[in-house]
């Protein structure tokens, strides 16, 4: 197959990192209670039960770290599409290609260059 033009990749790609986006804005939502302070009252909680509640809210503070970093990646893609610089290989300039890019819109160095 040809290297595809810009709007292909646009209408092939844009959608699928929107949706993306969407859905890890959503889950950062949906988890944002377990990432709130833990109340250290011994009178209510006790000391394995306020040791289980820290480890929770730092594992959720890490999963929403990394969705944030994604998020940031797949801004990024979202920018490159629109400038015409999506698909592109940051190292080289050369076509990522469509398969590499099907298996992660955001990747943004050839194979070659990822070395």
């Amino acid at each position: 197959m040809d290297q595809p033009t810009d709007s292909e990749l646009r209408d092939r790609y844009l959608p699928r990192l929107r949706e993306e986006l969407a859905a890890l804005r959503s889950a950062s939502a949906d988890t944002a209670e377990a990432r709130k302070p833990v109340e250290l009252d011994q009178q209510s909680v006790g000391r394995l039960s306020r040791m289980d509640a820290l480890q929770q809210q730092a594992m959720s503070a890490a999963q929403d770290a990394r969705r944030q970093g994604l998020g940031h990646a797949i801004e990024a893609a979202m920018r490159r599409i629109e400038t015409g610089e999506f698909g592109y290989c940051d190292g080289c300039g050369d076509f990522i290609g469509l398969k590499r890019l099907d298996l992660d819109p955001t990747i943004m160095r050839c194979r070659e260059c990822a070395g």
